[in-house]
């Protein structure tokens, strides 16, 4: 009778031998049964591993990493993505010991603690321990398990599959990332920066503790509504710790001793108009990373909302803070409250095409310089003039008459900017402000003209701010970067002279339109600054330049509506000066004078050096920053021919001083040179001045053929010196008409300097006295004739 098969021998079939081994080893055959079990479940069932960056919310960050604003995933959840190194070891020191003393060792169950629930489960008829791993919990956060038992065999076999794909650093980064803490808040970083109000690499060992415990519970036990349980919860920790010694017992009492203080749970809203306009320029991008000082922008975002509760209502505000030395972002201020209805707040007028008002001049005097046209302290015009039918005016219609360039600038005064932009032209003008990055709007076929100077056009705070960057930056403006690694932008918009000396008129700077000395513009730090205000009190504008930063605010209603009384001086001023205060860095401005700068003494009115004038026309002396070595002269008004000069070159009889000429000279002749001041200008020099300006009458003998026209205005209608007096018993405010005898085209009437109407030379004007006092009345022609008288009111 045949006997059985060896099974052990070579003649046996695979089979026969691996039947063979399993009766032989019956404890490993079941091991590697379930092995092969839960490798096929892995391929046929496998884990739903999250894409920690696919998932995550959207979050926009500081320069240093702190977040700036969430924006919450499609499940509503937001979720700032981190790396185990970017926590605190006490965290995760805290979370271990707590948690899963013995997670870097078991296999993604822990046997003892499996056993421990397993009984409990018996003898209670439920699940009174889970005995989870940080493996098993991290199976649950990836998906939906009931807690049954069903459901707890099934969370071991996703720790197992865990186990075997990822390692240890790979599942506890899953954790960190994905933990709940309520609110919908997911992962430590986002609960310590909602809850605490800093990264998780700052936690001290009571907040590490706190945030360990806290998934566990996290709606019974949030700290921001439950503070004693969160405590107690937190100290369970604590003691754990403390048995089996993981931190010294000092480090144990000082924790405990620590109070649950955290703030309401809102996830990060700084900088938010940034935040949207940097996930509008890039949807994809999970982390957008901008340049913005996190503690500054809070600082500034709280200082604008309490800043802006002294001004009407629906007024919102933009500051915009730029570190010039690399165009980075610090402060990005879009409204004066993200979303208040009331005041648009989400309009953001960082981006918003305003009218700038004078916040231009700047560049004006700038290209001036560039163009030879002026020097620091070149006398230009500030009185009624006419440039082809654009008659400007001034903040409350003053004129000054003769003023420096510097004065000019620093007053913001209108007509002589008007005067240099008719000079250097509006189309270059626009031309070389786009070329650097500040593009000037235009109505519709509009054509660069007169008005921009003074806001007829419209531009961003934006642009404005990088502009004046080239003011410290040697004359190169640039687009402010908003993201590390964006690429510089430097156009040359001025020389480096031309920046240093524009930058040195406006550093000592005076008050405009403050003339009662309302606000306090005493200050630590130098900054050269220029205010704005656009027609109808639509804009305040005031940007500054300190030693390292830009800074630039705009206020006013995004709607376009007038804010009267609000203007650059009084409303933005203000604010530009207390957010200046509080940036850091130096004090004073330290970069040299460019070698192209010199200082030299100048004489009014030739504008020439003194060395070159003679002491009798040097009228008056003024130190100069001349560009190049270059003193241009004092250019014509408009009052003057174009084959006039203010140098004139006179023969004067020796024995009677009277003009001659010298085909009827008789007798011996002298010769002199005089530098006259402007015709213009004779109202407010003067009577010196005027009559060193009034040249000597011919000899009777050279007398021309054509009579010279008179170079003065009579008023008629009121007698010089005269005083005026109501009649009794009436209220009403003294009237006169007034008209000139001698003027042609139209008379520009000012009372004490101040314009109050046009009028043809042959009409007239009637004067209204409402106030006591003494009045000059100034009549002014086309042709730089006035007449000047003085009354008193009473």
């Amino acid at each position: 009778m045949d006997s059985k098969p060896d099974t052990g021998s070579l003649s046996a079939s695979p089979v026969q031998r691996v039947f063979a081994w399993r009766r032989r080893h019956p404890r490993w055959s079941i091991l590697i049964a379930l092995l092969v079990a839960v490798f096929l479940l892995d391929r046929l069932f496998p884990p739903p591993i999250p894409d920690l960056d696919d998932d995550a919310a959207t979050v926009v960050v500081a320069r240093d990493g702190t977040p700036l604003r969430a924006f919450a995933n499609a499940e509503g959840v937001w979720r700032y993505r981190i790396g185990l190194d970017e926590v605190s070891p006490r965290y995760l020191e805290a979370l271990k010991g707590y948690e899963d003393r013995w997670f870097d060792w078991h296999p993604g169950i822990n046997p003892i603690a499996f056993a421990r629930a397993a009984g409990q489960a018996a003898v209670h008829g439920r699940i009174v321990s889970g005995g989870s791993t940080l493996t098993m919990q991290v199976a649950r956060l990836i998906e939906p398990i009931p807690h049954s038992l069903p459901g707890k065999f099934w969370q071991i076999v996703r720790a197992l599959q865990l186990e075997m794909r990822l390692s240890k650093a790979e599942i506890l980064e899953l954790y960190v990332n994905l933990a709940p803490f309520g609110g919908g808040i997911e992962g430590v970083q986002a609960a310590s920066y909602a809850y605490l109000g800093k990264p998780s690499a700052q936690l001290s060992h009571a907040e590490a503790a706190l945030l360990a415990v806290l998934p566990q519970s996290p709606s019974r036990n949030r700290p921001d509504r439950h503070p004693d349980r969160a405590r107690g919860a937190r100290d369970k920790v604590l003691n754990r710790l403390a048995e089996f010694g993981d931190w010294p017992p000092g480090v144990i009492t000082e924790a405990r001793d620590e109070p649950v203080v955290a703030r309401s749970l809102r996830p990060p809203m700084q900088a938010a108009l940034l935040a949207e306009r940097l996930r509008r320029e890039d949807p994809n991008d999970r982390r957008l990373d901008s340049t913005i000082d996190a503690t500054l922008q809070r600082a500034i975002e709280t200082q604008v909302e309490q800043y802006m509760r002294r001004l009407p209502e629906k007024t919102s505000a933009a500051v915009m803070v730029v570190r010039h030395s690399d165009l980075d972002t610090l402060v990005y201020v879009g409204s004066a409250r993200y979303g208040d209805p009331d005041r648009l707040g989400h309009v953001d007028m960082v981006q918003a095409r305003r009218s700038p008002g004078s916040t231009l001049k700047p560049f004006l005097y700038g290209l001036a310089l560039d163009h030879g046209l002026i020097h620091s302290e070149s006398l230009l015009l500030d009185v009624p003039q006419d440039f082809d039918g654009y008659r400007p005016g001034n903040f409350g219609d003053d004129f000054n008459g003769p003023v420096s360039a510097a004065e000019a600038l620093r007053l913001s005064l209108n007509v002589p900017a008007v005067d240099l932009m008719d000079r250097i032209g509006p189309e270059r003008f626009t031309a070389r402000l786009a070329h650097a990055g500040l593009d000037l709007n235009l109505p519709v076929a509009a054509q660069p003209n007169l008005s921009i100077i003074l806001g007829g056009t419209a531009t961003e705070l934006e642009q404005l701010v990088g502009a004046y960057a080239a003011l410290a930056r040697g004359g190169l403006a640039g687009l402010p970067r908003l993201r590390p690694g964006q690429a510089a932008t430097d156009r040359r918009l001025l020389s480096a002279g031309a920046a240093y000396i524009v930058r040195q008129m406006l550093v000592e700077h005076g008050r405009p339109g403050d003339p009662g000395g309302l606000i306090d513009t005493s200050r630590r730090k130098q900054i050269a600054w220029k205010t704005g205000t656009s027609y109808g009190f639509r804009d305040a504008w005031a940007i500054g330049v300190t030693p390292d930063h830009v800074v630039g605010v705009w206020i006013g209603r995004p709607d376009g509506t007038p804010v009267p009384d609000q203007y650059g001086a009084a409303t933005a001023l203000p604010l530009l000066i207390d957010v200046s205060e509080r940036l850091p860095g130096a004090s004073r401005f330290t970069d040299p004078k460019p070698e192209s700068v010199t200082l030299e003494k100048i004489c009014w009115p030739s504008g020439g050096r003194e060395t070159d004038e003679l002491p009798a026309n040097c009228r008056k002396k003024r130190e100069a920053m001349l560009l190049d070595g270059v003193a241009p002269p004092t250019a014509l008004d408009r009052a003057s021919k174009a084959s006039d000069s203010l140098q004139v070159r006179l023969q004067l009889d020796s024995k009677t001083g009277l003009r001659v000429a010298p085909h009827c000279a008789q007798g011996s002749v002298s010769e002199e040179v005089r530098v006259r001041w402007p015709v213009l200008a004779e109202p407010w020099i003067g009577a010196v001045e005027r009559r060193y300006n009034r040249l000597p009458d011919w000899a009777p003998h050279c007398a021309p053929d054509q009579p010279t026209p008179s170079a003065d205005l009579r008023i008629e209608g009121l007698v010089d010196a005269s005083i005026l007096r109501a009649a009794p018993g009436t209220d009403e405010p003294i009237r006169a008409r007034l008209r000139v005898i001698g003027g042609t085209g139209t008379v520009a009437w000012l009372l004490n300097g101040k314009l109050v109407g046009r009028a043809a030379a042959e009409g007239g004007l009637e004067l209204l006295f409402d106030q006591s006092g003494k009045k000059v009345i100034t009549a002014l022609d086309d042709q730089g004739r006035y007449g000047q008288i003085q009354v008193t009111v009473q």
